[in-house]
């Protein structure tokens, strides 16, 4: 089928935002009912209630949440050498990247004896959520995992769903123990988020939990995060999106085959072209069509395509100023001065430079990480990183000498504020500290 195609200085400021409206991921009152349920379940019934949510949702019920040596021997066997080297070659890179992010402590001394500090620590327990709907996702194993255990975070449990046999897919349990996961459970949707937001016999509670899902597993994780009893979530998420700047010498095939990448996601994924050259427009109309015939998810692809638009734009310039607006999730720039370019962008989750790099790299290999902000939150919040799996704390320290200097202002701006009790704890120490 063909995208929607679009000139960009005919359209006014409506006909725009409708151009490039995601599609609606607001859950329903049904899955939010649903949910709300599910969670209760677990909640009042553990693994009994995850047992049989299984068995109703998706039609099997481990006898053994937790995935034990055994298995995670099997999985290994079952893969083929080129499977496991290139396995372990992405974690390799992504650990190389999230190395580099580990942070350094601060201390500052702000005034002569007054010594403040921020240090990091990371969370005690996190819980990593890998699907395994229509197609198993070792890679996001490798990215919630190495992140967490670069950080040191000392529980680090994984919850993916066990297919027919009751087995979660040997590449995923390959790669969840090559990157650090300490246990992994055979359980999905939003009866997992659920186990891991407040705990089971089997499952140990965790104070955040990570990664991708559908409607329900979103919907899970905004409920626990909003309890604080439950469990702290990474980040909002929504269907996968992609947004490509090309230049008229870009090749059509390259750009059809990123745009179909992240179609072939979900029928609710978008994709987007940006583009100074109608002529390329009709060329990567032609290669969509030619290459989505030999997909296997062609039927997915054509629903995400219905969701899209390729968008003639006077210049580049201006395709970056609406990239910036847009704030996709990935953003390729497929231009001649790609790295020029860099300068110039503000808002996108991840960003691919030049006629060489598609995304597909940094779903996988590349060594960044693929979890990042959908649905245009990437104008305020990062991707996945290690800092994501740290808190920090600040501490103080002042001698006698420094609260002679600090003390005064403190106890000044306390009556300030007409908090009598602060600038007592104050004046009673300048008091004590000069008797």
């Amino acid at each position: 089928m063909k995208v929607p195609a679009y000139r960009w200085r005919d359209l006014d400021s409506v006909a725009r935002a409708e151009v490039l409206a995601r599609p609606a991921v607001a859950a329903s009152d049904a899955v939010q009912s649903t949910v709300r349920d599910i969670i209760a379940a677990v909640r009042a019934d553990g693994d009994i209630a995850v047992r049989q949510l299984g068995r109703e949702l998706d039609g099997v019920a481990p006898d053994a949440l937790k995935v034990d040596a055994a298995a995670f021997d099997a999985a290994e066997r079952a893969l083929s050498d080129e499977d496991r080297t290139a396995i372990r070659q992405a974690i390799a890179n992504i650990r190389a990247f999230h190395e580099a992010q580990r942070p350094a402590p601060i201390s500052v001394e702000t005034m002569p004896g007054v010594r403040c500090e921020r240090l990091s620590q990371p969370v005690d327990a996190v819980g990593l959520y890998v699907p395994a709907g229509s197609a198993p996702l070792p890679s996001a194993a490798m990215m919630l995992a190495v992140p967490a255990s670069i950080a040191g975070c000392p529980v680090r449990v994984l919850c993916s769903p066990p297919a027919a046999d009751g087995e979660v897919h040997p590449a995923i349990l390959f790669a969840a123990r090559e990157a650090g996961v300490t246990d992994v459970f055979r359980t999905g949707g939003a009866q997992a988020i659920a186990a891991m937001a407040y705990g089971t016999d089997s499952v140990p509670k965790v104070h955040k939990v990570f990664g991708p899902g559908n409607a329900w597993v979103t919907e899970a994780k905004s409920q626990v995060s909003a309890d604080p009893a439950g469990a702290a979530q990474d980040m909002p998420a929504g269907p996968s999106e992609v947004l490509v700047i090309a230049d008229a010498a870009a090749n059509p095939d390259y750009v059809a085959a990123d745009l179909l990448s992240q179609a072939e996601h979900g029928p609710d994924s978008q994709v987007v072209l940006l583009t100074d050259s109608a002529a390329l427009i009709a060329r990567v109309q032609e290669s969509v069509i030619r290459l989505t015939a030999e997909l296997d998810r062609a039927h997915i692809v054509a629903d995400a395509l219905a969701n899209s638009a390729l968008i003639a734009v006077t210049d580049i310039d201006e395709a970056v100023a609406i990239s910036n607006d847009y704030a996709p999730e990935h953003l390729i720039v497929n231009t001649a001065d790609a790295r020029a370019r860099l300068a110039s962008i503000r808002n996108a989750g991840s960003v691919f430079l030049g006629r060489l790099t598609p995304e597909s790299l940094g779903d996988y290999c590349s060594g960044t990480n693929h979890v990042l902000p959908t649905y245009g939150y990437a104008r305020n919040y990062s991707g996945l990183g290690v800092d994501q799996f740290l808190r920090y704390m600040t501490v103080q320290e002042v001698s006698a000498d420094g609260l002679t200097r600090v003390g005064p202002v403190a106890a000044r701006l306390a009556s300030l504020e007409g908090l009598d009790a602060h600038r007592l704890a104050v004046d009673l120490r300048l008091a004590g500290d000069s008797a």
